[in-house]
């Protein structure tokens, strides 16, 4: 269970203001020219298609792709990640502008996108595929993921133990076409407006202010 305040309180973090945007869809990849500084952040927190459409939201967030790491089979089919013996993770892997929003923000979004407490799965996803994972690009995320990692475990925001795995990152593998900017292109069907829907909501309320415009 989360205690929001406590987290909310403990992860103040400079995200740059901007308005709340009144739409779901959000286009997944925004103009990204030669000139600009981009770094990637890499995120397991259960099923791709709910933390894309999350992460999709942030303003200086540039793109996301849904796919798969950690695992030992290489260019794995999303049907071979679902039986949970590829031991791949199902990721996010997030294109940014530094200049716009910080790493630390984004370890912000993560630790709300998802439950950090629940091994192995998310809600009614059970499997490794859906595990709480950061996949660091340098040390420098390493040390950041390491140090917030505990220090939310230290406030009490969680009841229980945080159970999010840090590793380097391995190969990343983008999930098949039809995965991508999943929520956009789907958002009638059931498991959209009954699972991922409510997560977004809720998503959008705590960062209202930090939102891309319309």
């Amino acid at each position: 269970m989360l205690k929001y305040s406590l987290l909310s309180c403990l992860l103040v973090f400079s995200l740059g203001a901007c308005a709340e945007s009144k739409k779901d869809k959000v286009p997944d990849d925004m103009e990204i020219t030669d000139t600009t500084k981009t770094e990637k952040a890499t995120f397991g927190a259960g099923c791709f298609w709910c933390t894309e459409a999350q992460f999709q939201q942030l303003d200086g967030v540039l793109k996301v792709e849904s796919g798969y790491a950690g695992g030992t089979v290489p260019n794995p089919s999303y049907e071979a990640v679902c039986t949970g013996t590829t031991g791949h993770a199902e990721v996010t892997q997030i294109t940014y502008d530094p200049s716009k929003i910080t790493y630390e923000a984004l370890l912000e979004a993560f630790w709300l996108s998802h439950d950090p407490t629940q091994l192995n799965r998310q809600g009614n996803d059970v499997g490794t595929q859906y595990r709480s994972v950061i996949f660091y690009h340098n040390e420098d995320q390493h040390k950041k993921a390491e140090f917030y990692k505990k220090k939310v475990q230290e406030s009490g925001a969680y009841d229980k133990p945080i159970v999010t795995e840090i590793s380097p990152l391995p190969t990343f593998y983008k999930a098949e076409d039809y995965h991508q900017n999943y929520y956009n292109q789907n958002g009638s069907q059931p498991y959209c407006t009954f699972v991922i829907k409510p997560k977004l909501d809720k998503f959008k309320k705590a960062f209202k202010d930090h939102l891309k415009k319309d």
